[in-house]
């Protein structure tokens, strides 16, 4: 298509004797009445191509065309406003037809269901519907729902009867006191072994039905994202990979190295570069949190991109991170068989593994592209999604990580993560340095943990005679892969049971009592029953190196373990899962044990700059056998108990085993330390209906308290620093 443009030009005068008066005067008018003339197809076609590359040329570019197609600037600027206008206005049109066609058909959706509802039938009577008013229908609802509240008044006042105080204060109610370790199930009238005691039904919580699952974004199948909306996210998340890049790639002044050689984002210097838009105005309430960190990798780039791109995978990658991840739906799958060009809208929810760290939820796109042969991006950016409910305030800006291949193998990835949050409620005091720094969430966590759980990985291909297996009991590369495969899943079950994730059916029994212990409870199909899981967090004045040291050490297992009753236990199998020598699976056996008691103990330890976990459950030798032997572990039932240690926040943490400082009024030093979160599982019952005993919460209670203390009493005395 060409456009016209005006040029100047001269004409002669009109009659008389062509005077120089008149000659002046009509030349005056000819060129207000300016000549038209097409510009060649030649070109047309040299400015189309010209427009495909920039529609917006500068002053360099336009009288550089200018020279080349013999026309004037002022030609060449006023034909590139035309043809953006053009093409917007055939956008436009696009658009409104678009829109049209999707009005089109919710009309005739709208004149299906009319019809069909003039035709529908009674189920109850077979006959027609009886028309009513939408206003009674309202009243009609409104009354039953107060006969439904009324009923539930009434069931609370018999509830409370058996328990002694109203139903509302059960989720702060502390049991009754009691000594022996006995688990026992009870009904509600209390015909129990014991005679007493009140029992807890699931269903008389307030709020915490069983039957309530995860976040009801989460829990949806995969969301209908419209076809206006996809250009909208893909136009999201390529402004945010660009965002990425240059986060990635700039050193000063947008990133500044803290005394512990951390990078932090300089956040004056992001809003001169990176403005925020007026919907994301800077919100006073909000605290940021913004990290940069890199590291190498025992995986190769394409590996990590295809478990990046994949829930599941991701959150096996990172159990200890994502308490929940699930993809809502796929905007574009990629191309040629590859996640170039992947854009999927996520769920997700970050967890810290304490119960006294709310955690983190966001909707959000996540973007795949590479940069180059050998180099890829990916990308995490938080969509507003109007069904999104979520627990918490937090909005993740362009964050994600750039991964390099490597020789041999390796990749080096660097990380990203800013993330805009405003606390609920207030943060705990044991968890106030270590957030506040931004390092619960930061950068440095992700890649420390990428690089544990890539050598994890590695070692599966790794033969199993070259781990320490101890008198041949793991003989086979198979038996190997599926005991890896086990702990791996004992690990995640210990994971959410001791955080806050909000995608758990677990129900809370008892929230933060004067000790700080968390009760929860769920029916469980494997082990079938009713499992009681608490967890609490508590502060040492001991580095992590040397509390890991003494919580994985089987020497020093009496003196903490109270189900062992003081008897000592050896290791009988061992797989080595990473270059430390604490990074292993285990598995234990009582020094006692006679061959009638069958039960192991499955353990797995690891620890990284970021932190340590000791987790461990008893297993059947049964059980064990079939994982050993290489078959399938899924059916395997797990109560998942443990610790994990992570470093306070307060400097770089002492190496001595003693604790020193000034105390404070939690009981926390003013020196460097650990934090210790400590969560036990155990079954109450084998019987899906049985009703939860308080006793069994206060037995759950006394066993977490009593390993703290002997934990505490170890920890503080001269032998302490010879764990290490």
């Amino acid at each position: 298509m060409s456009f016209v443009v005006g040029v100047g030009g001269s004409g002669s005068g009109s009659g008389g004797d062509g005077g120089g008066s008149q000659h002046h005067d009509g030349s005056e008018n000819d060129r207000k009445k300016k000549r038209y003339h097409r510009h060649t197809a030649q070109q047309i076609q040299r400015l189309e191509s010209s427009f495909k590359e920039c529609p917006h040329p500068d002053e360099k570019q336009r009288n550089q065309l200018s020279r080349e197609l013999g026309l004037a600037p002022r030609q060449i600027k006023f034909w590139f406003q035309n043809r953006r206008t053009q093409l917007k206005a055939q956008h436009e049109r696009a658009d409104n037809s678009a829109l049209k066609a999707e009005n089109d058909k919710i009309r005739c959706e709208n004149i299906a269901i009319r019809e069909a509802l003039k035709h529908a039938i009674c189920p109850n009577c077979g006959g027609p519907p009886v028309s009513e008013d939408p206003y009674f229908d309202e009243q009609k609802l409104r009354i039953e729902n107060a006969h439904l509240r009324e009923e539930l008044e009434r069931m609370s006042t018999i509830a409370s009867k058996y328990m002694g105080r109203p139903i509302s204060q059960l989720s702060t109610l502390h049991p009754m006191h009691i000594s022996p370790l006995d688990l026992s199930m009870t009904s509600l009238t209390g015909c129990g072994p014991c005679g007493h005691g009140p029992s807890l039904d699931f269903d008389l919580l307030p709020g915490s039905s069983m039957a309530v699952g995860p976040n009801n974004l989460q829990s949806q199948p995969n969301l209908a994202i419209s076809e206006m909306d996809k250009p909208i996210m893909t136009d999201i998340a390529l402004t945010a990979m660009e965002e990425l890049l240059r986060l990635l790639h700039t050193n000063e002044p947008l990133w500044t190295r803290t005394d512990d050689c951390r990078d932090i984002l300089n956040i004056g210097s992001y809003e001169n570069v990176f403005p925020r838009s007026s919907n994301r105005g800077k919100n006073h309430n909000f605290r940021v949190e913004a990290s940069r960190s890199s590291g190498i990798v025992f995986m190769n780039a394409m590996a990590l991109v295809d478990m990046f791109m994949d829930c599941v995978k991701w959150t096996e990658l990172f159990p200890s991170i994502i308490a929940a991840s699930k993809t809502l739906a796929v905007i574009s799958s990629g191309m040629g068989g590859t996640h170039e060009g992947a854009l999927h809208l996520l769920y997700e929810e970050m967890e810290v593994l304490s119960p006294l760290v709310a955690t983190r939820e966001f909707c959000e796109l996540r973007y795949c592209q590479q940069i180059e042969q050998g180099s890829w991006i990916v990308v995490n950016v938080s969509y507003d999604l109007p069904q999104f409910v979520s627990h918490s305030q937090s909005y993740r800006f362009p964050s994600g990580c750039l991964i390099q291949d490597m020789p041999n193998g390796y990749s080096k990835v660097t990380w990203v993560e800013h993330i805009e949050t405003e606390e609920k409620e207030p943060i705990h005091e044991l968890y106030r340095e270590i957030i506040n720094r931004g390092i619960a969430f930061g950068a440095d966590r992700w890649i420390t943990t990428l690089q544990r759980m890539c050598e994890r990985f590695a070692s599966l291909s790794v033969p199993a005679s070259s781990s320490r297996d101890l008198g041949g009991v793991i003989p086979s590369p198979e038996g190997k892969r599926s005991m890896m495969r086990l702990a791996q899943r004992m690990i995640s079950n210990y994971c959410l049971s001791v955080s806050r994730s909000n995608n758990t059916r677990s129900t809370v029994v008892s929230e933060l009592n004067e000790v700080g212990i968390r009760v929860t409870a769920h029916k469980s199909p494997e082990p079938n029953g009713t499992i009681l899981c608490a967890a609490t967090t508590f502060w040492l004045p001991n580095s992590p190196q040397n509390v890991f040291n003494f919580l994985k050490d089987e020497r020093t297992r009496p003196q903490w373990d109270v189900l062992s009753n003081g008897n000592a236990v050896q290791e009988v199998a061992h797989i080595s899962n990473g270059s430390h020598p604490g990074n292993c699976i285990s598995v234990l056996r009582g020094s006692n044990a006679t061959h009638s008691n069958n039960m192991l103990i499955l353990q797995e330890s690891s620890t990284d700059s970021s932190g340590a976990l000791v987790v461990y459950s008893p297993v059947d030798l049964a059980a064990l056998n079939i994982a050993m032997s290489g078959e399938d572990t899924s059916y395997i039932p797990l109560l998942s108990s443990g610790f994990t240690i992570s470093p306070d926040g307060n400097g770089s943490t002492s190496e001595q085993g003693g604790g020193g400082g000034a105390s404070t009024s939690s009981g926390r030093a003013s020196s460097s330390g650990s934090l210790i979160t400590v969560g036990f599982q155990i079954m109450v019952s084998n019987l899906p209906s049985a009703k939860l005993n308080m006793e069994s919460v206060e037995t759950v209670n006394n066993l977490i308290g009593t390993t703290v203390h002997q934990i505490k009493t170890a920890l503080s005395g001269p032998t302490a620093s010879t764990t290490a």
